[in-house]
């Protein structure tokens, strides 16, 4: 059976994302394309691949949603310049935090990754997406769960598509 070329298996993956979006659930759905994206910019969805992007976006959403934690904690007890400054050493501390675990942890070492759940996440809490809008914990499980769509969405468009170039 011939396959049909990757645009029309993108696009109708694509189109589940509108459901997925939907409430009750109102997840996020850019958290698949960013993931999705990502796959195809490292290379593709070889094995080695989806282990790396699997592994490091989760970092990089706990570490966005260990912020935002930090940065609630802080504005109860800080306000003007030195809740600023608060923010700045909370966001320099996690974030140098995440990247050195990608140093010393080789599992964790595409920080590209990293930088798709941590975007991903903070997209998801501020946006009001997830079961519960605006909950940090809800919007956590939401962004791991889309951005780990992301690639499998990316594996199914190579495994069900023709291979670009083949229009015959």
């Amino acid at each position: 059976m011939k396959k049909p070329p990757a645009e029309v298996v993108a696009s109708l993956l694509a189109v589940t994302t509108i459901f997925i979006s939907m409430p009750p659930w109102h997840l996020p759905p850019w958290a698949i394309f960013i993931s999705w994206a990502g796959t195809f910019a490292m290379g593709g969805p070889s094995a080695q691949n989806l282990k790396r992007i699997w592994m490091a976006m989760p970092v990089g959403s706990l570490a966005a949603f260990l912020i935002v934690l930090c940065f609630n904690q802080a504005a109860l007890h800080f306000s003007g310049d030195s809740f600023t400054m608060a923010q700045v050493v909370i966001l320099f501390c996690l974030n140098g935090s995440m990247m050195f675990l990608a140093r010393i942890i080789p599992a964790l070492s595409f920080i590209p990754g990293m930088f798709f759940g941590f975007a991903s996440y903070f997209a998801t809490v501020f946006g009001g997406f997830g079961p519960v809008p605006h909950d940090p914990v809800a919007a956590l499980g939401a962004v791991i769960f889309m951005n780990a769509l992301g690639p499998a969405y990316a594996w199914m468009t190579a495994r069900w598509s023709a291979p670009h170039g083949d229009h015959h």
